[in-house]
């Protein structure tokens, strides 16, 4: 069963591995990208559905890559993850445009929520 497509970006590898376990295990097809630029060129490529990004890595961060993909890709859904699950992260996120926030470390029922919602549901 295919549910859709979504990138993973994280610096970290349990984390992208760990996420593409549990989605791929739902049916969905998974990209994985350890780094935002990287990342960039797989949304070009592959045109995920759902982009979960975390917010601190080396080089370009999710808020930086969060901008991009808000001008390039508007109706893209961006979720953001951190280790560092701040208010004010959270408030920042949301205000560029993220679609949502989690906290790390999440369950995989958290992570499975996440990837199911649509854009139609964030209105509610």
């Amino acid at each position: 069963m295919r549910n859709g497509k979504v990138l993973v970006i994280d610096d970290e590898y349990i984390v992208r591995v760990s996420c593409q376990r549990v989605l791929e295990a739902e049916g969905y097809v998974v990209f994985l990208s350890a780094n935002a630029a990287d990342g960039l060129k797989l949304i070009e490529d592959e045109g995920p559905d759902l982009v979960i990004t975390d917010l601190i890595m080396p080089g370009m961060d999710g808020f930086e890559l969060l901008k991009l993909v808000r001008d390039r890709w508007p109706s893209l859904r961006v979720v953001v993850m951190t280790g560092y699950g701040t208010t004010e992260a959270a408030n920042k996120s949301l205000e560029l445009g993220a679609d949502g926030f989690i906290k790390k470390p999440f369950l995989p029922e958290e992570l499975l929520s996440i990837a199911s919602t649509t854009r139609k549901d964030y209105a509610y």
